[in-house]
């Protein structure tokens, strides 16, 4: 829900976003967090509510169930990786990943699915994948992973403007305010 207005936000302040598709599970290790389907009843429904909110507040498309949620999204996040290592707009690439799983309903677990994305950003799969088997994307998913942990990261989406860490799209008006006065 937050991408587009994150992307939106940076723009205006002529800043630079570097996203970084953390190992989700892993921070939840470290951090004690469950992921969605071991998460008690009353967490489950409250965040359903919140969906709804934000989805009719923001005016987004928004599937509140999503056929393919959650997925692994593993090969996606690492394609996205390797876009950003090749100096491609992983976060655009990043954004149709989400909105295929949020707004469209599509599996990016599926590889044909990931493929079709990818192609649609404008990359050449074959050409990420080949690049990704070097295992390069790899390394610095579990160094960033590491660093998320290290930060005190402990859900997504996370933002960090300096060393101050914002959790959650609702949180985009303070680092709206942090980019106008940097």
């Amino acid at each position: 829900m937050g991408h587009d207005r994150l992307r939106a936000m940076a723009g205006q302040a002529g800043t630079e976003v570097r996203f970084c598709p953390v190992d989700l599970l892993a921070v939840f290790g470290e951090t004690g967090g469950l992921p969605l389907g071991k998460r008690p009843p009353a967490r489950r429904a409250y965040r359903m509510q919140e969906l709804k909110r934000w989805r009719t507040r923001l005016d987004l498309p928004l599937v509140l169930e999503p056929a393919h949620f959650p997925v692994d999204e593993t090969e996606a996040a690492l394609l996205t990786i390797t876009a950003r290592l090749d100096g491609a707009d992983s976060l655009d690439l990043a954004g149709r990943f989400m909105r295929a799983v949020w707004v469209e309903e599509r599996n990016i677990g599926d590889v044909a699915t990931i493929d079709e994305i990818v192609t649609e950003s404008g990359l050449d799969p074959s050409r990420l994948r080949d690049r990704m088997a070097a295992g390069e994307a790899q390394a610095v998913r579990a160094q960033e992973t590491a660093e998320a942990i290290e930060r005190g990261v402990f859900g997504a989406p996370t933002y960090f403007f300096d060393d101050q860490m914002l959790w959650g799209q609702d949180r985009l008006e303070f680092l709206e305010r942090m980019l106008a006065g940097k």
